[in-house]
């Protein structure tokens, strides 16, 4: 067979480009951070566990420590990073063969070559390595190198969007592959091709890069580029009004507030970053049907664009948007108190004195958790359970930390997000398959049906796109008649920025948005305004 290219067909009719402004020059502490006004600091809400690709740091690209075989453009289709041009896909799209770029080095002068590209990806396989995202390489029954220059994937079925895997950033093995990869140094000292290189990371506080002098992309005119780490929306925002912060992501309510204020612009990213409200099957509550589509009619989603949202974002329906090519039409949940009623009415869930159902002695109450210091969560989890109690479902809204929320997951509802642009199988799977109930953060309402898991296997494993749109149309149905998850919005991520660049771009967002993605997805390729 032929050999054809891959091109992001796909994430390109859903991509956007916003025109934005950036950076200052300030950093944390309010002292200039680089001789020239060279340096860039902006405020985002969480810190990765790892920065080693072997553990997942980077697996959707724009890591800057590190690249990927491929990475993606303004619009999100693929080009060539690592690789020196887009695969040649053979054997019915079994094969993928990779040529690589010459010259290039890690940043500790040590070449890059074939055999880096197959150790990371074999290390990922390997069920000893940590890597919460091992099954988004399902389809992976080999990888080996051909010389120093060429790579080639042998897959065990023709899955259709293999090549947006390889935007995986790649790992020196003659480093990361003489310790171990769980709790090495590599973890937190990492060695890579990329933009920038690791200055310091004082956890829970900052992410401090430096600029690759030797990046074969061109040394960066940013040279020092900071994110601090700003759980909390409020502190952020103040940051940010002082001058502590060049830049930073804000809820639309907080962003509002900079409205006047004529040294900063506000953009607006689409995304596909949802937030939903688990429903947990081992819980007495939400493990009843009938409860989870009375609360899937009796939340008001537009009132949540309208007033959480600002009208930044739109009504999510499930974990497309609405204006994906992927979305199912007629899966769309009117607003009807009257039909959640009902619903609970049928089921045996009668009001009791205090309006509160119950049901064989159950009283239909449940805890939702959100994460401390996240106030546009915690506005989508009062919303709903005001919303539930009109319903005569009590929800009990509380804050913590994921160490303490995780514990609880598979009992008590939690205000999530996800959300992932470039194929409807990154983030579906692990959403929603039976398999991966209780998996770490995989499936956290542990959701159930088989209807689900054949689709969402057929739309994985088969190469024709009419019959992966079927599969992923059987699951958005299904997710009427049976919710897992009660889906409130999609939410448009907003900055806030000083405007001392020149044209900066933006890319559709997926749910993990501010260290790899926002303003700064390219910030390599930042140019100071003269």
């Amino acid at each position: 067979m032929t050999g054809r290219p891959i091109r992001g067909a796909v994430a390109a009719a859903l991509a956007g480009t916003l025109a934005l402004g950036a950076a200052a020059c300030s950093k944390p502490g309010g002292t200039t951070d680089g001789a020239g006004g060279d340096s860039v600091v902006v405020g985002i809400a969480y810190e990765p566990d790892s920065l080693s690709p072997l553990l997942g740091y980077g697996k959707d690209g724009n890591s800057k420590l590190f690249d990927g075989l491929l990475t993606h453009d303004v619009d999100m289709n693929l080009r060539p990073a690592l690789a020196a041009e887009l695969p040649e896909v053979t054997d019915g799209g079994l094969t993928y063969t990779y040529r690589l770029r010459q010259g290039v080095k890690f940043s500790d002068g040590e070449p890059f070559t074939a055999k880096d590209v197959v150790f990371t990806y074999e290390t990922i396989l390997d069920p000893g390595t940590n890597n919460p995202s091992r099954g988004e390489l399902d389809a992976l029954k080999s990888v080996e190198a051909q010389g120093d220059d060429t790579v080639v994937f042998r897959l065990k079925y023709p899955y259709a969007p293999f090549a947006e895997r390889t935007v995986q950033p790649v790992a020196p093995e003659h480093v990361a592959g003489k310790q171990d990869v769980n709790t090495g140094p590599f973890t937190t000292k990492p060695v890579g091709t990329g933009p920038y290189t690791l200055a310091g990371w004082s956890k829970g506080e900052k992410l401090s890069f430096e600029a690759n002098p030797d990046y074969w992309g061109g040394a960066p005119e940013v040279k020092k580029f900071t994110m601090a780490i700003v759980k909390d929306d409020d502190i952020r925002a103040t940051r940010l009004r002082s001058g502590d912060l060049d830049g930073a992501i804000l809820p639309p309510n907080l962003a509002r507030t900079f409205a006047k204020d004529d040294g900063k612009k506000t953009y607006r990213a689409p995304s596909f970053d949802y937030r939903t409200v688990t429903l947990p099957t081992g819980n007495p509550v939400t493990g009843d049907t009938a409860v989870r589509r009375a609360l899937d009619v009796a939340v008001d989603r537009k009132a949540m664009v309208d007033r959480i949202l600002d009208g930044a974002g739109k009504e999510a329906y499930g974990p497309v948007p609405t204006d994906s090519e992927w979305f199912t039409a007629g899966t769309e949940r009117t607003h009807s108190l009257d039909t959640a009623k009902k619903l609970l009415d049928d089921a045996g869930w009668k009001p009791g004195s205090d309006g509160i159902r119950r049901k064989d002695g159950v009283r239909a109450s449940f805890p939702l958790w959100y994460v401390s210091g996240d106030k546009l969560r915690q506005d989508h989890a009062l919303a709903y359970a005001s919303d539930a109690k009109k319903a005569g479902i009590e929800v009990k809204v509380q804050a913590g930390t994921w160490e303490v929320i995780e514990p609880r997951m598979p009992k008590d509802a939690v205000l999530a997000g996800g959300g992932a642009p470039a194929d409807p199988d990154f983030d579906q799977y692990t959403l929603l398959n039976s398999k991966l109930a209780g998996d770490g953060f995989n499936n956290m309402a542990h959701y159930a049906n088989p209807a689900v898991d054949k689709a969402l296997q057929a739309g994985r494993e088969s190469g024709d796109k009419a019959e992966r749109k079927a599969a992923y149309d059987t699951v958005q149905r299904e997710l009427v008649e049976n919710p897992g998850y009660t889906f409130l919005t999609h939410i448009d991520h907003v900055y806030v920025m000083d405007d001392d660049f020149a044209s900066i771009t933006h890319q559709v967002e997926p749910h993990d948005h501010g260290l790899a993605t926002g303003p700064w997805w390219n910030v390599e390729d930042w140019q100071f305004k003269k």
